[in-house]
């Protein structure tokens, strides 16, 4: 997160002593396992979770997903927990820790990530002191443990310093285990280096210290991470296809703030700087089609079904009144996450608001997706985000089917019996031409998509493009992706 020294003033707030949560709820420790499957999973719908920012969402062994989250506040660290994703959304959030009276953890608190080290909770996070003037802004990372095997219900105290090789600027901590020892990356303003952070990681002795000389990763140096501030922050790692992604954020926390991507191979020594290659351009950033701005500081985890996904904040708009850190509106948001042929992530856009988009391949041509381009319909290959729909629910149980990037139409009957993209605006009461009912296909996680205009008809492939077939025929039955 990077700074000006123009900003406003923070005003701290009363300290608290360590607070102990009420909430129920027994934790195993590890990483991950399925939920209860007699409790079958909502889909979630975006924004997740409102208002707060720098989100780190994971599942953990014990079967519930947990949430923390930068509140615009930044007084504050905040957790949540609940058996689903879209539970997440209504999910009583316990105050874990204050910002305290005075001293160097008295202002701004941002940027939490919660970490089951040696068998304890902790919770890494960014502070500054209060006061006003420069110093609001002497960000250091700190972290507060928890005394019991339950971060919900127990009692955190301070558990010290971030042991940084340099007294300068650093936040967005985060720690992962690979080829079985435990890493750190951070970022940091290295002196006799004119930005406003890079990115570095090393072992970790123990949770605040490190085991070896830092390895500097990368310095924002291209256009698109230097705009409004030069900045790389916010890393994230996901190992998957025999390599190491570590995604990043950079620029302003406006409009501007985007996603980097770090790749190495998984066998690759990953303190050597030589084994990291970055992608030339962002991976991911600001949707005007989906209203989507600003996307960034994200983490990863698995869906119910244990499909990667991505969560990220972003705001719906882009106009901003001052320092856009006082914003209070970037929104926690989740979507799938999908892998070229490459193996490599593709991140596509942000999705926008709603329930979370699909993807529909034709069982008949592997390969083949229901996409559009512009307003023409077909069935073939195209970038991902053409081949995102996402299924609007109305009221008699039939749904709208909606591109992402054209989200005020949908699929409906042309004139000639065709499907075509419609305005939803024409799509009243009365009017069935654009809707479609949800039928399982002969196998499982397969769909067809049943016409509530022509009867018996549904949408199916050809490969000159989209038609309505009759359900009987293969070429009605979709994959969902």
């Amino acid at each position: 997160m990077q700074f000006s020294l123009s900003r406003r003033a923070f005003a701290a707030s009363a300290a608290l002593l360590p607070i102990a949560c009420s909430r129920a709820g027994g934790a195993a420790l590890g990483q991950s396992a399925a939920p209860d499957a007699a409790t079958p999973a909502i889909p979630p719908v975006n924004p997740l979770v409102k208002q707060r920012a720098d989100a780190q969402l994971f599942r953990h062994e014990d079967g519930y997903y947990y949430m923390t989250g930068s509140v615009p506040e930044y007084d504050r660290l905040v957790l949540r927990r609940s058996k689903t994703i879209a539970g997440l959304a209504t999910a009583e959030e316990r105050v874990l820790w204050r910002h305290q009276a005075s001293g160097p953890m008295s202002g701004f608190i941002w940027a939490p990530e919660l970490h089951q080290i040696d068998g304890r909770w902790i919770m890494y996070f960014a502070a500054g002191p209060s006061g006003g003037g420069e110093d609001v802004f002497r960000i250091r990372t700190y972290a507060v443990v928890c005394d019991g095997p339950d971060p919900m219900t127990g009692n955190w105290s301070v558990l010290g310093q971030f042991q940084a090789p340099w007294d300068s600027f650093n936040l967005d901590s985060t720690s992962f285990v690979h080829r079985g020892t435990r890493y750190f990356a951070w970022a940091q303003r290295e002196p006799g280096i004119e930005t406003n952070s890079n990115l570095y990681i090393a072992p970790l002795a123990s949770p605040l210290t490190l085991a070896a000389p830092a390895t500097r990763l990368t310095v924002p140096t291209l256009d698109w991470e230097i705009r409004g501030f030069k900045v790389n922050e916010a890393p994230a790692v996901l190992e998957r296809n025999g390599r190491l992604f570590m995604t990043y954020s950079a620029s302003a926390t406006d409009a501007r703030y985007c996603l980097g991507l770090l790749t190495a191979d998984a066998d690759a020594d990953i303190m050597d700087v030589r084994s990291w290659s970055k992608s030339p351009e962002p991976v991911f950033a600001t949707c005007r089609e989906t209203s989507v701005f600003g996307p960034g500081h994200n983490s990863f985890t698995i869906d119910e079904q244990g499909r990667d996904l991505l969560v990220y904040h972003g705001r719906d708009y882009e106009a901003i009144d001052g320092d856009p850190l006082f914003d209070p509106n970037r929104h926690t948001r989740v979507q799938r996450l999908y892998f070229d042929a490459q193996g490599r992530p593709d991140f596509g856009v942000p999705v926008g608001n709603g329930p979370l988009p699909e993807r529909f391949e034709s069982t008949v041509r592997p390969g083949a997706w229901m996409a559009h381009g512009g307003m023409r319909l077909f069935s073939g290959t195209a970038p991902l985000p053409q081949t995102q729909f996402r299924s609007l629910p109305l009221p008699d149980g039939s749904v709208h089917l909606s591109p992402i990037l054209m989200p005020d139409h949908c699929i409906a009957s042309g004139s000639d019996g065709g499907l075509v993209l419609q305005p939803l605006s024409q799509m009243g009461e009365g009017r069935s031409g654009g809707r479609f009912r949800r039928t399982p296909g002969l196998a499982s996680g397969r769909i067809r998509l049943v016409s509530q205009a022509a009867p018996g008809m549904a949408i199916a492939f050809t490969p000159d493009g989209l038609t309505l077939a009759s359900v009987a025929s293969s070429a009605a039955e979709w994959s969902i992706a």
